[in-house]
């Protein structure tokens, strides 16, 4: 598995810096959080990130009480957490397995122990064994400042010298017994309150290099404001006055091309004109030629016209023809038409005649017989 984002938890702005660093440096996508509060909201919001860097004490919800709403969420109890802390003892870590931290990354950080740390947790997650126990009963009182000071006092006591007797006792005394009603000796209460001041120095140390980062944060990013305002402004500028000289060069060409296109036009003109000034008028070739020309097209119009009369007076006589012929077969039509009638009438007044002269006959001889 490739760990490729994470949410890193740390109330220093320093803290997260440094950090952030490291983690981009193995091209991972970080997300920061300036509280436990506002690293819930995240969570809630947002998506999971692959593994969250949890710093240990912060004003507020602190780191251990982080990690107990954390693995109490079904959605967010899988996600693996890295404790950064200055405390590295073998019980510490013991303890911060039971409540649900996968491993502890002292601060402040090396490249080499996040690399393997990172390594680690790849490859756990590959195999699948990042399930870890359950928290413990005994994640309440890491999270109480009486013990975290009883804790590191007992380290310093017991610095150098093997987990055994006083050191072994003093633990023992720490988790079973109440810190505020415990006895401590001159001693311890000299240790104790030594780890006390120095837990104060560390914290007020850590405060003044807060604020000192940023202020210099602040003063680097005005400056690099400036500093890009000023770059803004010179590169402006000189755009400016680049755009200024091309536009005089573009103006000095393009004058310049005009008037050479204008000579060069002037020049062809001028070559133009001579030409037809020495080829004015008809020469004698042409007036020949172009009487030639004529000649030809008179001759072809002569024999078109000639052919056209020809044609024409052909089929003039071919309708004077066939005109002639259709009115003398109308004569003859009408001729036989009327010899037609002239005989009906003829034959009419014969037959005529003939029955008069008969009745005549017949009355005469009827009066003959009378």
């Amino acid at each position: 598995m490739t760990i490729k984002n994470a949410l890193l938890v740390d109330d220093s702005k320093v803290a997260r810096f440094a950090l952030s660093k490291l983690l981009e440096s193995r091209d991972m996508e970080v997300e920061m959080a300036g509280s436990a509060e506002e690293a819930l909201d995240y969570l809630n919001s947002k998506a999971k990130p692959d593994v969250i860097f949890m710093d240990h004490l912060m004003p507020g919800m602190s780191g251990v009480e982080a990690i107990k709403v954390i693995k109490n969420n079904p959605d967010t109890a899988g996600i693996p957490i890295i404790m950064c802390t200055s405390k590295k003892s073998s019980s510490f870590m013991e303890e911060a397995r039971n409540f649900g931290v996968y491993n502890i990354l002292t601060k402040p950080p090396h490249t080499e122990s996040l690399n393997l740390i990172l390594d680690q947790l790849a490859s756990d997650a590959d195999e699948g064994s990042l399930s870890g126990p359950a928290p413990g009963p005994r994640e309440a009182d890491l999270s109480e400042p009486e013990a975290a000071i009883l804790e590191t006092a007992a380290e310093v006591a017991t610095e150098g010298q093997p987990d055994t007797g006083i050191a072994a006792e003093f633990r023992e005394q720490e988790v079973q017994a109440d810190p505020a009603e415990m006895s401590l000796s001159s001693e311890r209460v000299e240790q104790v309150a030594r780890s006390a001041v120095k837990t104060q120095i560390n914290n007020r140390l850590h405060e003044l290099l807060g604020s000192l980062f940023d202020e210099q944060f602040d003063h680097l990013k005005r400056a690099l404001e400036e500093s890009r305002s000023r770059q803004e402004a010179a590169i402006e500028a000189r755009l400016q006055e680049v755009i200024r000289l091309l536009e005089e060069r573009s103006t000095h060409l393009r004058d310049e091309v005009a008037a050479e296109v204008n000579l060069n036009l002037a020049r062809e003109l001028s070559a133009l004109k001579k030409d037809l000034s020495k080829n004015a008028g008809f020469t004698p070739d042409h007036l020949a030629e172009l009487k030639d020309h004529i000649t030809s097209v008179q001759t072809i119009d002569t024999e078109f016209w000639q052919t056209l009369q020809s044609e024409a007076i052909q089929q003039a006589h071919e309708i004077s023809r066939e005109t002639a012929e259709d009115i003398a077969q109308r004569t003859i039509d009408l001729y036989v038409s009327q010899q037609k009638s002239a005989n009906s009438r003829l034959y009419t007044i014969a037959l005529a005649v003939s029955l008069g002269i008969f009745s005549v006959g017949i009355a005469w001889l009827a009066g003959l017989f009378s």
